[in-house]
């Protein structure tokens, strides 16, 4: 079975203030969409919406196109999902957790071992021993996703699953998440951008409740023609000369009077020709990129956003749609 996440005009107010407006897509088969957007977006609205734990004030939320309105028994019986932050019992035991979230799927105590097992290799849990309330919260967050994911559900629903995590545990997620998406179908809500370009084949962009853009991560990237990179010169070099670069450079950021953040226009013939015009400075120790093109159309798109509510102050920011999914 092909599964499937959809939501059609979804749209959530509470009084006057609109959290989530007309918002649409539909995605299915095993991949990972990276739901991005700054506090406030409205994806933990979203993801309150695809579980139930909210009704929504118009359109549909669909899993495996049965709509949660109808049905919403059915719907979730192949969902595992984390949204926010949840709070086991305090004085419950790691096993006493994870063995109760077994069970209330159906699962066989052997089964329950078989997967704590390989959650444990995983994710390195705590001691099974442990009490809830004594976990720090990144161990804590461990326990929590293992409990969603126990009875290994086709569609994952995840609302910022690293969120509070060390390094080390990130890098464990992560690559959880990039063995799960071969055969999973994982709607992961983040503000960390290169994350999602690690782990997600799709993204949305989301801010005020609507939809910017949305579209595969690749075909993103590749739409983004701003970059940025650090450059670093062994002598001295005076800004002024930098800054009078001109074309492809849009912007520069004096780090000292040895390094230079460089904004610019162009892809790789671009950069190629910007470092033979910045070795006629002086001699380049370090010559890298800033962040990602993933990042570049982010803040493009909440730079012209804002822009553009700026302009009209007495309306609601408007609707960019680029791209289908």
């Amino acid at each position: 079975m092909t599964h499937s996440i959809e939501v059609d005009r979804l749209t959530k107010r509470y009084g006057s203030f609109v959290a989530l407006d007309h918002v649409s897509f539909r995605y299915e088969g095993p991949r990972a969409i990276g739901y991005l957007g700054p506090n406030g977006a409205g994806k933990t609205t979203t993801l309150k919406l695809l579980t139930r734990l909210i009704h929504p004030t118009d359109g549909r939320a669909l899993i495996d196109g049965i709509d949660l309105a109808d049905n919403p028994r059915a719907a979730l019986a192949q969902v595992g999902s984390v949204v926010e932050t949840p709070a086991p019992y305090a004085t419950f035991t790691v096993r006493d957790t994870l063995e109760i979230a077994g069970e209330f799927r159906g699962l066989s105590r052997e089964t329950i071992r078989d997967r704590i097992d390989y959650f444990d290799r995983v994710l390195e849990l705590p001691k099974r021993t442990w009490k809830m309330g004594a976990l720090s919260k990144g161990l804590r967050q461990r326990v929590v996703l293992t409990g969603a994911l126990l009875s290994d559900p086709p569609v994952i629903l995840l609302d910022e699953p690293t969120s509070g995590l060390d390094p080390a545990e990130r890098v464990r997620v992560r690559n959880l998440l990039l063995e799960l998406k071969r055969d999973h179908l994982i709607l992961v809500s983040s503000h960390l951008l290169g994350e999602v370009t690690e782990t997600c084949d799709e993204v949305i962009f989301l801010n005020h409740g609507k939809i910017l853009q949305q579209g595969p991560v690749r075909a993103i990237q590749d739409g983004s023609s701003r970059r940025r990179l650090e450059v670093s010169f062994l002598e001295p070099v005076a800004p002024a000369r930098v800054e009078g670069l001109g074309a492809p450079v849009v912007a520069v950021e004096a780090v000292s009077d040895r390094c230079y953040r460089l904004t610019y226009e162009g892809g790789e013939e671009a950069r190629a020709t910007l470092l033979d015009r910045l070795r006629e400075f002086g001699r380049v120790t370090d010559f890298s990129p800033l962040g990602s093109p993933l990042e570049e159309a982010y803040l493009k798109l909440m730079g012209e956003e804002s822009a553009a509510t700026a302009a009209a102050p007495n309306s609601n920011p408007s609707t960019r749609i680029i791209g289908a999914a």
